[in-house]
Order: C-alpha cells, then structure tokens, then sequence
C-alpha cells in the first residue's frame, strides 16, 4: 500500500529526535560501550536498589539490580526490547496477522495515547473518519481538536452495520467535501459503550468495505481477552491481507490500569508516525511499567497467563450476572438491553426517550460536525 495520502500535513513535517535515533544502538550494544550522546543519569545515584512485589497467591517477583537500573531509565521511543520481542511473540502467536513479515510493534503509554497519536498522524482538517453511533465518548474527545469530518454509522447487536457504512461513505464521497475518507474507528470485541460483540460475517464484510474505500482500519480491542465463553473471534489484524489495520491492545484491564502500558501492532509506515509523536512529547513509555509487565509475563509463561485470564473472566462474569438479574428485577418493561457476552459495559435503552435526548448525539453535535447516517 502507498501510505503517504494517509499521513496529515501536521505529521509529515515531524523530524526524527536526533538523540532518540541514536538511542537504537543501545539495543544490542556492547557492554563496553560509554554512551555519551544524551543526559542519561547514572543508575547507581538512583535511591532505589531492590524492588519486589507479592503477586496473587503470594509468589514474589523481585527486579534484579540490572534489571530495576533499566526500569528506571531513560527508553527506546518504540519500547523496552526484551518485552517488544515478548509482545511481538504474543501477538503472533494469538493473530497470526497474514503480512507479519512486514508488520512491526511499538509500546505506547496506555492504549489511548496511542490511538490519539495515530489519529494526529492521519487526520487533516475536513478528512473523513467512520465511527459507530454511540462511540466511546473519549475517542471523540480525542477528535475535537482535529477537526475530520464525522460519519457516524449506527449499530446493532454486532455493532457497526456494514448495510449503513456502505451508503454513509457513498454520501460522504458524492459531498463535494475537500476531504478525503481516511480510517474508521471500532471496537470489535465488548465494545465500549454498547457492549456487544462484532460477529465473523460481520468483520469480514467491514474488513471488504475498508478495502473498497481504502480506508485505515483502527482496531480497538482492550477487552478481547474478558470473553466470558472461551470464544476468540478472529481480529482485525488476524485478516488484514493488506496492511490496512492498526491494532491498539492494552494491559489496563488484565493487569493494571495505573501502569499505563498499550501497544501498536500494524505497517511500519503508520507506525513511524506514531513513534515520532513519541520522541517530540512523551520521549519513551514508562520503563518501570513495561520491566514489570515483561518480568510478570516471563514468570507466569503462557499457560500462567492464561490462568489469570480465566480467573478474570470468570470475575467479571459474575459481576455481569449480578447487574442483568438486578436490571431483569427493577428495569424490566422500561429500558432494553443485550447480555454482553464479555467485557465490562451493558447497554441500556430506554424506548420512551425520544431520539433528540440521546447523549451521544449532543456530544456529536457539539464537539464537531458529523455526517451522519441514519
């Protein structure tokens, strides 16, 4: 794919950090190797000299000097390299994305920086950009200050209709508009807010209408592992025969929100955009954070995070059961829902409210001007 027509004026003109470029050596340097290129502080003035933390069922997991000295470190922009390697291992293992000799994986700080870096990236003044109605109301935060042009498509029990995407970009292009249809935002997995789940079909159909219009798909998934029936829809990511899909997963909601560790998996090119956003604010995400996720998973080994995960779901699944009998118990006959099958939102909809009241079209309304399909 040619990705320059997706690039924004505003990222086109970002320059690569000098000092974060040369940075890439210490990678795989040598030991010998002084660094002198960067006000890099000496580890051995850092106050902290040993850090163990008691894990669920009292196993500890202590940092090693070396490993707590990286930890409190300035980092590669892109991410910690023994947990990159990790997470790149992880995701293809769980995607088996088609073009994953040409794909590539950064670490952002949280899911959402990276989403609102990728959307400075891609998003010029009047371009299009497809979102489900209702959207995670963060997300359209992260637009107002961009000012795209909103296609706002409605939704179902599976989430986005491909049937309304279809004539909502068809009425987008025939605008006369100056912008371009550019990325189509969706959470495909317990999507937040409505909670449901985007069957296979359906996936299918919106990965060929993306195709049709060429857009960027941007994949938002950080509920995909709280499934509460062992079922693992194929992604995004896992059918994109093109390079057209960023994926953005999360650790907020299977380890820690507060650590603020995300990552990107898609084209080197899209990525590169996103990483020199990076090195002009934020520099690297939090070493600490990624150290102890790395040293976590490293100590648990696939079969121990896959235990923690099954004992989530089945915490959130009670949870979800508790809140579905009290609604069957005090809103039965007023409101209208779906059981979510994963994740941590149920949506309600109260049909004696008339359709001017909806929350989420005044917050379409008034954070930037949508093209809406009905």
């Amino acid at each position: 794919m040619d990705y320059s027509k997706f690039i924004s004026k505003l990222s086109s003109r970002r320059k690569p950090s000098c000092i974060s470029e040369l940075r890439r050596a210490l990678d795989n340097c040598s030991p010998s190797l002084v660094w002198l290129a960067s006000g890099m502080p000496n580890p051995e003035k850092f106050p902290f000299r040993e850090m163990t933390v008691t894990l669920e069922g009292g196993k500890k997991l202590t940092l090693s000097k070396e490993t707590l000295s990286a930890g409190l470190q300035y980092g590669p922009s892109h991410g910690y390299l023994p947990f990159r390697n990790q997470l790149k291992r992880m995701v293809e293992q769980w995607h088996a994305p088609p073009r994953w000799a040409e794909s590539d994986l950064i670490v952002t700080v949280g899911n959402q920086d990276g989403i609102s870096k990728a959307l400075d990236m891609l998003l010029d003044p009047e371009d299009f950009i497809v979102v489900p109605d209702p959207c995670y109301s963060d997300f359209l935060c992260m637009l107002s200050s961009l000012a795209p042009q909103i296609v706002a498509v409605s939704v179902d029990d599976q989430g986005m209709r491909p049937d309304i995407l279809q004539s909502a970009l068809e009425k987008a292009i025939s605008s006369g508009s100056t912008g371009i249809p550019k990325a189509l935002y969706l959470v495909p997995n317990s999507c937040n807010p409505t909670g449901t789940n985007m069957g296979e079909e359906r996936r299918q159909e919106i990965y060929a209408i993306a195709q049709q219009y060429d857009l960027i798909i941007l994949e938002d998934d950080p509920y995909c592992f709280l499934q509460f029936n062992d079922k693992y829809l194929p992604s995004f990511l896992s059918m994109d025969v093109d390079g057209r899909v960023l994926r953005f997963d999360s650790f907020s909601k299977v380890v820690s929100s507060g650590l603020r560790i995300g990552f990107v998996t898609g084209p080197p090119p899209l990525l590169q955009g996103i990483t020199l956003h990076m090195q002009a604010s934020c520099i690297c995400p939090p070493m600490l954070s990624q150290v102890l996720i790395h040293e976590l998973l490293t100590s648990w080994g696939d079969e121990g995070f896959k235990k923690h995960i099954s004992d989530i779901c089945q915490f959130y699944k009670e949870q979800r059961d508790a809140m579905i009998q009290a609604l069957k118990t005090h809103l039965t006959g007023i409101c209208e829902w779906i059981v979510p099958e994963g994740g941590i939102f149920v949506w309600l909809k109260n049909p004696h409210v008339m359709q001017p009241c909806n929350p989420w079209n005044y917050v379409l309304q008034h954070f930037i001007r949508a093209v809406a399909a009905s």
